[in-house]
């Protein structure tokens, strides 16, 4: 297992390698002003593009720019974010944490439900229970994204006046601005650090708009991880060893949990693994319609102005998330299935 794990690091810095070099070629499609965006840390060097050019070479061969730029990406200077008006990395760090706190409630559901709702479906196959099951998934996966959301903002906070966009109440909002020595944001992620800070009405309140962004994206998301499911039960469910366990007399419980849903969970363990990989992103339709600027929210904005630096460093994020995704899946197969052999 640790021979394994270690080829797979070193799959990383491979898969990171091709990465780096697919997003630096995509870079210098641009001109050498707008690529010098990348090298720029404080609006005063904004000013002064033509000699950031000179200085980092912006006109040299391709090669030279992409082990400068390395060099610079391993110091730590992913440049300056011009739709956050500060470097890229503490900008960053400032959205993640809005992202990850949906993506920690939102991820459990999908998977879990997804997977309930599969085996029930695969169990009671053309009935309908099944029938019921497979009508939402068709379309919770049909609907789009920003049009789900913006009925909902419009049903509930609109109509009903509850759950609000945003991450936080206006004032709960300027209470945390105006007296930073009586809540400190140790995480980010405000149903935490009200938690952490014993100010229990603000993690209510960052829970309260939750409800609908995670709601949303449980309902599109959760329908590809139901029928992946659901094909899975039935197709174990029909092979000769469950054949067999009935003709034993072994109860259904047995048959439908211990056995068929085990081996029919490696398709949806795959799925599910790389749907959490791509929320990390953030649901750009969630964060936008929703208010929440998190990552997804970012990356729309910078895409819309084209701010270079911030979809640089996204793509080398996505990178680094898909590759652990999957290293971490493939370790999860081992325990799932014992027939997997990862030595």
């Amino acid at each position: 297992m640790f021979a394994y794990i270690t080829r797979r690091f070193l799959l990383l810095i491979l898969v990171l390698f091709g990465v780096s070099v697919l997003v630096f070629a995509i870079l210098m499609t641009f001109s050498p002003e707008r690529r010098a965006a990348a090298y720029v840390t404080s609006p005063q060097q904004a000013k002064d593009i033509p000699r950031i050019i000179q200085q980092f070479g912006l006109d040299d061969p391709f090669y030279v720019q992409y082990f400068r730029w390395v060099k610079e990406i391993i110091k730590g200077n992913l440049g300056w974010s011009l739709v956050a008006s500060r470097p890229v990395r503490e900008a960053f760090w400032n959205y993640f944490p809005i992202t990850l706190e949906m993506n920690l409630f939102a991820a459990p559901i999908v998977i879990i439900f997804g997977i309930w709702l599969g085996t029930v479906s695969g169990i009671h196959r053309d009935t309908w229970i099944d029938h019921t099951s497979r009508i939402l998934a068709i379309v919770g996966w049909s609907l789009p994204t920003f049009l789900f959301a913006l009925v909902l903002l419009m049903i509930f906070y609109g109509y009903f006046q509850i759950f609000s966009p945003g991450v936080l109440s206006d004032h709960l909002n300027m209470f945390i601005m105006d007296n930073p020595d009586k809540f400190t944001p140790y995480t980010g992620m405000y149903t935490i650090d009200g938690i952490l800070n014993g100010r229990f009405d603000v993690a209510l309140d960052a829970l309260g708009h939750l409800v609908l962004p995670i709601f949303t994206y449980v309902i599109v998301v959760v329908a590809l991880n139901m029928r992946v499911m659901r094909s899975g039960m039935i197709e174990e469910l029909s092979k000769d060893y469950v054949i067999t366990a009935r003709a034993k007399g072994a109860d259904k419980k047995t048959i439908h949990i211990r056995h068929a849903r085990r081996n029919a969970l490696l398709p949806v363990v795959t799925v599910a693994g790389q749907l959490v990989a791509m929320s990390m992103e953030g649901s750009i339709a969630v964060e936008v319609v929703y208010n929440r600027h998190g990552i997804g929210w970012w990356l729309a904005e910078s895409a819309i102005q084209l701010d270079i630096p911030v979809i640089m460093c996204i793509c080398l994020f996505m990178g680094v998330v898909f590759v652990i995704t999957n290293l971490t899946l493939d370790i999860l197969y081992a325990y799932i299935d014992p027939r997997v052999r990862l030595e």
